[in-house]
């Protein structure tokens, strides 16, 4: 089978499908940290469908973030030694954004199509311990786009 590799970092690469953060600055000012909808999504794959799973999972979060401005990020990760394990960082400029985004159709081809492979799903709703420095986080990124990316 084969996975795709997924590091748990803010600052990504949009080739690979996986979107945090907009290389413009017309999201900056289009939230606040203090209404910041931010949530993890706990979800457990049948394992027959795994691959299927995370590439319909890809072209979801990309046109989430893409097409919605108020979807700041939508971040899917697996664990490395337990695949069928998905975790998704959702962050929405605020309610309404995520209300919004459920109504969209690429998200709601997603449901459908993914419902049959889906054995569990945990919403989490989360809560910035440091509003602020998740703001700087994005404006970090901001900044590195469109210039030369560091090697490290």
């Amino acid at each position: 089978m084969k996975y795709i590799k997924i590091g748990l970092i803010i600052i990504l690469s949009g080739h690979l499908s996986i979107s945090c953060g907009e290389s413009t600055a017309e999201k900056n000012s289009a939230f606040q940290a203090d209404a910041l909808m931010v949530r993890i999504a706990e979800i457990e794959i049948d394992s027959n469908y795994v691959d299927e799973y995370i590439d319909i999972l890809k072209d979801e979060s990309e046109a989430s973030v893409r097409l919605e401005p108020g979807v700041i990020c939508i971040f899917p990760m697996y664990q490395k030694e337990n695949p069928t394990q998905i975790r998704l960082l959702e962050i929405y400029a605020n309610k309404e954004a995520y209300e919004y985004h459920l109504k969209t159709p690429h998200f709601k081809h997603y449901k459908e199509s993914t419902l049959h492979m889906i054995k569990s799903l945990d919403l989490v709703e989360m809560e910035s311990v440091d509003p602020d420095t998740m703001l700087e986080i994005f404006r970090k990124n901001w900044h590195q786009n469109g210039t030369k990316k560091r090697e490290y």
